[in-house]
């Protein structure tokens, strides 16, 4: 017997010493009540498990103790306060153990609960109907027997993968086991061949064990509709014994219909039928065959089935045997005169009629006799049977063709006297002749040329008209016939009856006339282009008469047209508009002078001058027929008298014609310079400015941009651009001008820097001027004035270290090609102090004597104007004005004569001091 599990022994352990522990302390416990234990108190089983249960007390001493249950044991375990106990085997839904100890006269009781489950194995679902009709109800209905507890399991029914309906059984009993689920389900077409199943879960997993599932075996539904209506049936009423007639069956709303089976018959013998499908469409068709046996009526049937059901249809089909009625002729073929017999017999219960004659009673033949003639060569003869069958009549019939021997005859139907034909198109040649055997019939021409070839398709040309002899001949003799060929063609017109081109004299008798061939002979008639009148008979020639006409030729066959052109030629002569009398030339224009002369053919035209500068020399002109003698290119064309000479071979023309010359303006450097300079201050003058030409040009000249103001004297404000425009009747010319204005010198500014220089420091004197064209710049410095420094424009004199011998006057003169002007300024210096001013005229030309013999003159370009005088100022360390503020006129002077030099007069002084250190 298998001892108990390593957790039982852990847990025998742990009481083992807990006992040990109440032993050593039995005085506490014995204060405590006493109890009865049972572990596990609650538990679940898997139906036919086993289970261990411990039995335990608190009481020290027991007087004995036990476990009551109905369950099987498999062993027991036992201690001095606990009791252990294997139950196996356990298939009971729900027992309650009971765990006893007696301990102090006391029975102290533990009761327990196992409840046993099972797993759904098993779920079943009840078989499906072999065959649902749409639209009704069918029964799923899904068992799982003994599953459980009911309580723990929910059924589902699915189709395919969609839940159709869950239940679950929450409130059952503890004890119930199995379950079983029923639904009604409304079977659809989309059910069909669908798969249905059950799926069975059983969920322990609130009792701490897991989820168990289970699925049914999956049923397929079939589904199908079917109906009400009857199939269709389309056959014959009649079937004739040996012929075969199609039969076909159709039925429409079938589903599935490839799953539906179709039963064809015909009496007793089945049919085998070709079933195509179309949707829910069925269609059968098949080939229904009598035979001698089957004459009668008999059953045709048609059976549908689908599902388990049925539909069917039934029609009558009658079998009959009607043999083709016999014609003979006594002999199919027979010579003119021959007596021949013909009958018809079609069985025995037809009645025949042979060429409208029936015969006296059914079953009994028809026959005719008569005395050939060629006439009934060919002839046919019918024969009509008729059966009356299941009250309907049918019929058949046959015919028969009679054939007589005769000779040829041609006759005119079939073989013309006269034939006409278009030429051109193929055609065949048909003399046919009557007579049997056929006669073979030949035609050629008697003198034995052309043959003509009978009924074969061939060109049709001129060569085959003429007449011809035919002959038929065959076994019974012969037949001869003369027929006359007409060819027949459209009108041609050609060069020989009818010239493109006709040349008249202008005042001669002509007139027009065109040949034309063809059959039948064509009429031909000429209109000129633009008219309707017809050109007929002969007629004297004028220029009106010279066009193109349009000559028409018509016959039966067709038509033909051409174009003729009529020239009429005349002498030349002069129009005063095509050849003027009068002609300017324009130099320059390339023109040449046209003179236009009337004349056919077109005369040759030559113009040569008469007298004067042109005598003898040819005057160019547009015409391309004029001569070339003496002529003169367009550019040096020489006015004068010119007599025009016109020349053709019906005569010659002369007129005289006057040129002169003219030109269109023309301006040069030389009549109008593109740079001209005018002069500050000169009176104001019009723009140098003339052009050449015939008639004398016009000239105007603007200024670009902003106008030019009207003064009397020059301004700088008249420099600019000016465009210079020449004008009279043959164009126009125009120059653009620069116009510079230039004036004399002005020194604008002259100026000391700083204003306060210490003994041993710098000072600079800057000297700006006004002039155009720019002025020369030029410096004097006192004598004794040395480490002068200059600019590379000499406008700027400087001083480094400034001493006592760089005091006294500075002069700045500008000079250009109108005149020169010249500013002063004095530099002291006195005791410590460095003073520079500016002074007025007497004290200038008193340091320019003093300081004769040393000067440094520079050129430099022009700046602004300004006068300082720099004086001793002792207790002043600033610049300050001496005399107030305001000059007189004269400081601003312009050029200054020879040996003296321009500076202020009761002008402005300012003091500059230079202290020192």
């Amino acid at each position: 017997m298998p001892g108990p599990s390593p957790g039982l022994r852990r847990t025998l352990l742990g009481l083992w010493a807990a006992l040990g522990l109440g032993i050593l302390g039995i005085s506490a416990v014995a204060l405590e009540p006493f109890w009865a234990d049972l572990q596990p108190r609650v538990a679940l089983v898997e139906r036919g498990g086993s289970l261990w249960l411990n039995c335990s007390t608190n009481c020290p001493r027991p007087e004995r103790g036990g476990l009551e249950t109905s369950l099987r044991r498999n062993g027991t375990q036992r201690g001095l306060r606990w009791l252990a106990r294997q139950l196996v085997d356990i298939r009971e839904p729900e027992t309650q153990p009971v765990c006893f100890f007696r301990c102090a006269r006391r029975t102290l009781q533990a009761r327990g609960l196992i409840r046993t489950f099972q797993r759904p194995d098993r779920v079943e679902l009840v078989p499906l109907p072999p065959w649902q009709p749409v639209g009704e109800n069918f029964t799923l209905s899904c068992r799982v027997p003994g599953a459980g507890p009911r309580a723990s399991l929910t059924l589902t029914l699915l189709r395919g993968g969609q839940e159709l309906i869950r239940r679950s059984f929450v409130g059952e009993p503890p004890r119930a086991r199995g379950a079983m689920l029923t639904a009604t389900v409304l079977a659809r077409r989309e059910d069909h061949r669908a798969n249905f199943s059950c799926l069975a879960e059983l969920d322990l997993r609130p009792h701490g064990l897991g989820l168990f599932a289970n699925s049914s075996a999956p049923r397929q539904l079939r589904t199908f509709a079917m109906p009400p209506l009857s199939p269709s049936l389309i056959a014959p009423r009649f079937l004739e014994v040996g012929s075969e007639r199609p039969v076909t069956c159709t039925l429409d709303g079938l589903f599935p219909a490839p799953e539906a089976g179709v039963y064809l018959s015909l009496g007793d013998q089945r049919l085998h039928p070709n079933v195509t499908l179309d949707g829910e469409s069925l269609v059968a068709t098949a080939t229904a065959t009598a035979s001698e046996e089957q004459e009668g009526t008999k059953q045709l049937m048609c059976i549908v089935t689908l599902g388990g059901e049925s539909r069917e249809t039934q029609e009558n089909l009658t079998v009959y045997s009607f043999p083709a009625p016999l014609l003979t002729l006594s002999e199919p073929e027979a010579p003119e005169g021959k007596m021949v017999t013909v009958s018809c017999w079609a069985g025995a219960r037809a009645l025949v009629t042979l060429e409208g004659i029936p015969a006296a009673v059914p079953g009994q033949p028809a026959e005719l006799q008569l005395n050939v003639t060629k006439n009934d060569d060919k002839r046919g003869f019918f024969c009509d049977a008729a059966l009356d069958v299941d009250g309907e009549t049918l019929r058949k019939n046959q015919s028969s063709e009679l054939r007589v021997l005769y000779a040829p005859r041609l006759d005119d139907l079939d073989c013309p006297r006269s034939w006409t034909w278009p030429e051109g198109p193929e055609q065949t040649l048909h003399c046919e002749a009557r007579g049997n055997p056929e006669p073979s019939v030949h035609c050629a021409r008697p003198d034995g040329g052309a043959v003509l070839a009978l009924g074969l398709l061939g060109p049709v040309t001129r060569a085959l008209a003429g007449t011809y002899r035919c002959t038929a001949i065959n076994g019974q003799g012969q037949a001869v016939k003369d027929v006359t060929l007409t060819v027949e063609y459209a009108p041609a017109l050609d060069s020989v009856g009818c010239p493109e081109r006709i040349t008249w004299l202008e005042g001669t008798e002509a007139s027009l006339s065109c040949v034309a061939h063809g059959v039948p002979p064509p009429s031909v008639s000429c209109v000129r282009s633009g008219k309707e009148e017809v050109m007929e008979g002969p007629l004297r020639v004028a220029r009106e008469h010279a066009g193109t006409y349009r000559c028409e030729a018509i016959n039966a066959r067709g038509s033909a047209a051409k174009n003729v052109a009529v020239t009429v030629e005349y002498g030349p002569s002069f129009e005063e508009l095509g050849c003027p009398s009068n002609w300017t030339w324009v130099e320059g224009s390339g023109k040449l002078f046209s003179c236009e002369v009337d004349g056919k053919p077109e005369p040759r035209v030559e113009c040569v001058g008469s007298e004067g500068a042109s005598e003898g020399v040819v005057l160019p002109l547009v015409s391309s027929n004029s001569g070339s003698r003496n002529s003169m290119t367009p550019g040096n064309l020489s006015p004068g008298i010119y007599l025009c000479n016109a020349t053709n071979r019906h005569g010659s023309t002369v007129k005289t014609v006057v040129v002169s010359a003219e030109s269109p303006p023309q301006m040069d450097e030389s009549s109008c310079p593109s740079h001209q300079t005018w002069l500050e201050g000169a009176e104001a003058t019009a723009l140098a400015c003339s052009a050449r030409g015939r008639p004398s040009p016009r000239v105007r000249c603007s200024r670009e941009g902003a106008a030019r103001l009207e003064r009397l004297q020059v301004s700088r404000e008249d420099a600019g651009t000016y465009l210079c425009v020449a004008t009279n009747a043959h164009g126009t010319d125009s120059r653009t001008v620069t116009v510079g204005v230039e004036y004399r010198p002005v020194v604008a500014e002259l100026a000391a820097s700083p204003p306060s220089v210490r003994p041993g420091g710098n000072f600079t004197l800057t000297c700006r001027a006004e002039a155009w064209p720019p002025a020369q710049i030029s410096w004097r410095a006192p004598p004794g004035a040395l480490n002068l420094g200059l600019s590379s424009n000499n406008s700027t004199l400087s001083v480094a270290g400034a001493m006592g011998s760089h005091g006294g006057e500075y002069e700045c003169a500008a000079t250009n090609a109108h005149g020169r002007h010249a500013r002063r300024i004095t530099v002291r210096v006195a005791g410590p102090w460095l003073w520079v001013a500016v002074g007025g005229a007497a004290g200038g030309a008193a340091l320019l004597a003093a300081g004769a013999g040393l000067a440094f003159y520079v050129q430099s370009t022009a700046c602004k104007k300004g006068e300082y005088n720099v004086q001793e100022a002792e207790s002043s360390g600033e610049a300050v004005c001496l005399n107030g503020a305001g000059g007189t006129p004269g400081a601003e002077g312009g050029a200054e004569t020879p040996g003296t030099a321009e500076s202020p007069a009761d002008g402005e002084v300012f003091a500059i001091q230079l202290t020192s250190s």
